[in-house]
């Protein structure tokens, strides 16, 4: 295959939006792929922006994030291995699996992520306390959130 008509199947499928192409011409076997770009929207510049106004009430902008801060919680997190929803609980109206406070052995059942209709257990994979559960009863959650900080 020549180079200007491997040029022109590159240019149409660049054109067209397509995602790939594959071209078969005798002996030749041509595959073309277009990747898809992912656009990532910083939050720097609403960051930067956000100190213009601040000048007009120093004292009172400092104090409020500082009284509704409260101190972070330390350890290690268990994360949501996929999307789904979150489930304390193994059935509506059923004690959690755990508590704040409550101890955890490694392998124990902490709560229930369905997706596509399917029950998948999250298990600890340290032994610890559970020093703070970030999610609510029902929540949808992604993949790599943070569920549970186990202490």
């Amino acid at each position: 295959m020549d180079l200007r008509k491997l040029k022109t199947l590159i240019d149409l499928v660049a054109e067209s939006g397509i995602s790939e192409l594959e071209v078969t011409e005798e002996n030749d076997k041509v595959r073309i792929v277009n990747k898809v770009q992912t656009v990532t929207v910083a939050s720097a510049p609403v960051v930067a922006a956000a100190p213009a106004p601040a000048p007009a009430a120093p004292a009172a902008a400092p104090a409020a994030p500082a009284a509704a801060e409260e101190p972070a919680v330390t350890g290690t997190p268990v994360t949501s291995p996929m999307v789904g929803t979150f489930y304390r609980a193994p059935n509506p109206g059923a004690e959690p699996f755990v508590k704040v406070g409550d101890r955890v052995e490694v392998g124990q059942t902490l709560g229930i992520i369905e997706a596509m209709k399917l029950l998948n257990e999250i298990e600890a994979e340290t032994a610890g306390v559970i020093k703070e559960i970030c999610v609510e009863n029902a929540q949808p959650v992604e993949f790599g959130q943070p569920l549970f900080i186990i202490g």
